[in-house]
């Protein structure tokens, strides 16, 4: 006889065997995510109620914080905010894009799709990032439809946002304009797959496609998404005309084209001490407690000297080059560049000084200070996520498998309506679980990738980051 276990490990396998099988089946004729693969769940992740909750009430949180970020440079260009802080944001920018962000016409415009990368901890969620031109939006939508009809046949979990919810959070955000573009440059070449799904489908209802720059004219009153960074400008063929339409308002461009939303120096101006009074009035009371509970501390790398009798706060440093001093324990730093670089996306540029001998931490060190004028670099607290075993299944040997892994959650936020109507609809939710011996999260080969679900019985333990 058969014990038990056996019996129900070899159900789970011919389970996840069925639901692979219509997986594939699914899957679009030129996939995802060009030349990118990922391992396969059988089953949603699954994030407690009051997860869920936070993930829900975060977006309005998110989008205040975008919304005082813009007057915060603002003020600071009209002087009635420190100086420094609409310099350190222009740092390294061309002329034209910094005039162009300081227009009239996208004051107080933020980006429409706002999507935290929040690693899942012990304790709850760490933000590390803001992206403001983010990928996998028609991926989480394919995962939500696909999870979606694999929970209808067997009652598994139904997907946060459900069915639909990233395809019409991204459809919503361009009101009622007669058409859409989805405009990607080669750099972003990656997603242009998923674009292409998520385009196939709103054009149910309203015309939509995915052009490179070049192959279209906008009329008047059309609605163009950009998914290419600010930096990729030069690139991208009829860039020009598409930000001078926008800027006469005359399509609905959107990311604007801000450069100050593409920075992980929002998080050091967040925690400078200087700007702690503007942050309390602007975000309330509430709001800052909230933030700070969920952005890990951030420096900005500025090399100049500071006075003798002055220290880095929370670092007890005098200069940043003692950070390659550190010992190894001590160096539980991240160190990244803040944006407007292709090195500013994706992983790329992003060191962990426990992570790496000491030769090396110091050299990139001693590269960030040197770039500053041109790209200025920060220094963050690095969270370690909580382990948590998830299970993939691998079709080659048609058994499932436990994986320990981290995990980093990215939802996606869509804003609806304008001005002060506007509301935040949370579309869906990414889970990225890489192997535990995995530092930094990213959308690897190895990696585990799902939408998110709600368990209906708080069972789920999250071991803290030291495991």
């Amino acid at each position: 006889m058969v014990p038990a276990t056996h019996s129900g490990a070899g159900d789970a396998s011919r389970r996840a065997a069925r639901r692979w099988k219509l997986f594939r089946e699914r899957m679009p004729e030129d996939g995802l995510f060009a030349g990118h693969t990922w391992r396969f769940a059988p089953e949603p992740f699954v994030l407690l109620p009051e997860q869920a909750r936070g993930l829900e009430e975060l977006g309005r949180i998110l989008l205040r914080f975008l919304r005082v970020c813009d007057r915060l440079y603002r003020k600071s260009v009209e002087g009635t905010m420190p100086g420094w802080v609409a310099e350190l944001l222009d740092r390294g920018k061309p002329e034209s894009l910094v005039r162009l962000q300081r227009d009239p016409a996208f004051r107080g415009k933020v980006p429409r799709v706002i999507r935290p990368d929040m690693l899942l901890t012990g304790e709850g969620f760490a933000i590390t990032e803001l992206d403001s031109v983010p990928g996998g939006i028609g991926l989480t939508g394919w995962f939500n439809r696909i999870y979606a009809e694999l929970a209808d046949r067997d009652g598994s979990g139904f997907p946060l946002g459900g069915a639909s919810g990233p395809v019409e959070g991204f459809r919503g955000i361009f009101g009622d304009a007669p058409r859409i573009h989805v405009v990607v440059s080669e750099e972003a070449g990656v997603y242009r797959p998923e674009m292409r799904w998520m385009a196939e489908e709103i054009s149910r209802e309203v015309p939509c496609a995915v052009r490179g720059g070049d192959d279209f004219d906008p009329d008047d009153g059309d609605a163009v998404y950009r998914f290419f960074e600010l930096f990729d400008l030069d690139n991208v063929p009829g860039a020009d005309a598409l930000l001078e339409a926008a800027r006469q308002r005359r399509i609905l461009l959107t990311p604007p084209p801000c450069s100050l939303y593409e920075e992980k120096m929002l998080f050091g101006l967040f925690w400078n001490r200087n700007l702690q009074d503007f942050w309390r009035q602007e975000l309330g009371g509430g709001f800052l407690r909230r933030l700070q509970s969920c952005i890990p501390y951030t420096w900005i790398l500025d090399p100049e000297p500071l006075p003798p009798h002055a220290a880095y706060p929370g670092l007890e440093l005098t200069d940043w080059r003692q950070l390659g001093t550190l010992s190894q324990r001590n160096r539980n730093l991240i160190l990244k560049i803040s944006g407007y670089s292709p090195q500013a996306w994706g992983a790329r540029g992003v060191f962990l000084g426990s992570d790496m001998p000491g030769r090396q931490w110091s050299g990139a060190v001693d590269q960030a200070l040197a770039r500053f004028e041109e790209n200025p670099h920060v220094l963050q607290r690095f969270v370690r996520p909580g382990t948590r075993t998830v299970k993939w299944y691998d079709p080659d040997a048609d058994r499932l498998v436990e994986m320990k892994g981290r995990t980093r959650l990215c939802p996606y936020y869509f804003v609806h309506g304008k001005g002060d109507e506007a509301r935040v609809v949370l579309g869906g939710c990414l889970a990225t679980t890489c192997p535990a011996d995995k530092h930094i999260i990213h959308g690897m080969s190895r990696a585990v990738m799902s939408p998110c679900t709600v368990a209906e019985e708080e069972c789920i333990r999250i071991a803290p980051g030291r495991e």
